[in-house]
């Protein structure tokens, strides 16, 4: 009787150490420019968090191609690149109809292809460095490491929120 309780036991704690493998994908992204962190969410419990690098002028929502602004608000992470230039890529779904709007009435492009991605291509290895600046164009980076993680548990269609 004591073996079985012990292997219940043991059973269900193993389980709650697991419960955050590939197969319970995330539902939810959530960034946070200011704090440089990336979070990944599943029924409201947080999965995994990551330190990001942004655009080279990150304050602010962006409104034109080559600001080197991330966007805030709310997107959709709607496609990926596994032949990225930057190890992994997903796309966040900026701009949206009001960003293209905003950037109309000032008479300028609003940009695009915004991603969460890897190090450049065979320059993983500086990551110690990279990731304690922000070096990209208004994307959201990782580690190689922590983008095939992110990859695995982050399907397409998956909400992504990035608040200033």
């Amino acid at each position: 009787m004591n073996i079985r309780v012990a292997a219940v036991t043991t059973a269900w704690l193993l389980a709650g150490c697991f419960s955050a493998s590939a197969g319970d994908p995330a539902d939810r992204v959530v960034v946070h420019k200011e704090k440089r962190i990336l979070q990944l969410y599943r029924g409201g419990e947080m999965l995994r968090q990551y330190s990001v690098a942004l655009g080279g002028n990150p304050i602010g929502h962006k409104e034109r191609e080559g600001d080197r602004r991330t966007p805030e608000g709310l997107y959709v992470l709607d496609w990926r690149n596994d032949k990225s230039g930057y190890h992994l890529s997903m796309h966040v779904s900026y701009p949206r109809p009001e960003d293209i709007k905003a950037a109309a009435a000032k008479g300028v492009d609003p940009g695009g292809m915004i991603m969460i991605h890897g190090q450049r291509n065979y320059f993983g290895w500086l990551a110690f460095m990279t990731q304690m600046c922000d070096w990209t164009d208004g994307c959201i980076a990782v580690t190689n490491a922590e983008m095939d993680e992110i990859w695995d548990l982050v399907p397409n269609n998956t909400p992504i929120e990035i608040n200033p």
